[in-house]
């Protein structure tokens, strides 16, 4: 297939570059041409602001498809103008939506089911959700991850964690560390992506997709001293009244089914959390930031008000 991803060259869009090529397809990036990768050989390049509507149409004017990919969007307008361009000529539309969509659940794991929370910061994410999935003309999947992590990440997730590792820096964890969450490799998202392609059930479904595990904070920052082979020191605090911002993870459950997506798509996670982070970890050392300056001063502004008050 020839296939168009709106990004690329940026974590997940840059996983699924390499994974589609791997898979024999053809690729065309549209992007702005900012951020510099390593792409396969025989990628094409479509430079363009997804924002500037006349150059997104001058540059499709005379392009092709079989599928399409949007791992950048973030307002229902800026896929919108992608879809209207090439409604009814793709067979496919896929588009990286967010499990952060969710209202906060009184049953879990979060299913494809659960209620829509209208004032998430990801609204956008489900407003483009509802338009494309409501045109079956757009032949449209919406994939939804918990937290991405792996090689390349510009979130501090597991950085986070590592930035304290490699340092000997306590790692402060909100609670009694016990609250559950989930993360899902880039490359296992990644292959999920590329697993709709040819299959007629995909089209106009909702998938979630990440680890096959729940973790909690506790685990997380273990599985975290394991990968990078670290000892870790875990202190507790109280976040309702310090740092609550703090943490990198929302602090409640945060974890979804991926069941659906297993049925439907013939796929399931490669990468177990280990392993996942053990991948990240070798990336984090790569780019240089185990030795760039970090800043800790927030840790310790909260150790202080803490008083010596919680530890493990």
């Amino acid at each position: 297939m020839r296939v168009l991803i709106i990004g690329g060259t940026r974590f997940v869009g840059y996983h699924l570059t390499w994974q589609l090529v791997r898979e024999g397809h053809q690729v065309v990036l549209f992007n702005r041409g900012r951020q510099a990768a390593v792409l396969p050989e025989g990628v094409e390049r479509l430079l363009g602001d997804r924002d500037q509507p006349e150059q997104v149409r001058q540059l499709l004017a005379d392009q092709q498809f079989d599928a399409v990919f949007d791992t950048s969007g973030r307002k229902r307008e800026q896929t919108a103008l992608f879809a209207e361009l090439l409604r009814g000529k793709v067979q496919h539309f896929g588009y990286i939506s967010s499990a952060g969509v969710y209202a906060l659940a009184e049953e879990w794991p979060l299913t494809e089911a659960s209620p829509i929370d209208p004032k998430s910061r990801h609204i956008g994410k489900w407003e483009t959700d509802d338009y494309l999935l409501s045109d079956p003309q757009l032949r449209a999947t919406s994939i939804r991850p918990v937290y991405i992590y792996g090689p390349q990440n510009y979130n501090d997730i597991e950085a986070w964690f590592f930035d304290r590792l490699v340092r000997d820096q306590p790692i402060l964890i909100p609670g009694d560390g016990q609250t559950l969450t989930q993360l899902g490799h880039a490359l296992d998202l990644a292959r999920a992506c590329t697993a709709i392609l040819g299959k007629e059930r995909a089209v106009g479904q909702v998938y979630n997709v990440s680890g096959s595990h729940f973790v909690s904070f506790t685990g997380l920052a273990l599985a975290c001293a394991e990968a990078c082979q670290k000892s870790a020191q875990l202190l507790y605090f109280d976040s309702a009244s310090l740092g609550r911002k703090f943490f990198p993870l929302r602090q409640q459950h945060f974890f979804s089914s991926i069941a659906k997506a297993e049925r439907d798509l013939a796929w399931s996670p490669d990468f177990s959390l280990v392993a996942g982070l053990t991948d990240s970890w070798q990336w984090y050392q790569a780019s240089g930031r185990a030795n760039s300056a970090a800043d800790f001063s927030q840790d310790q502004a909260i150790r202080s008000a803490m008083g010596g008050r919680h530890g493990g």
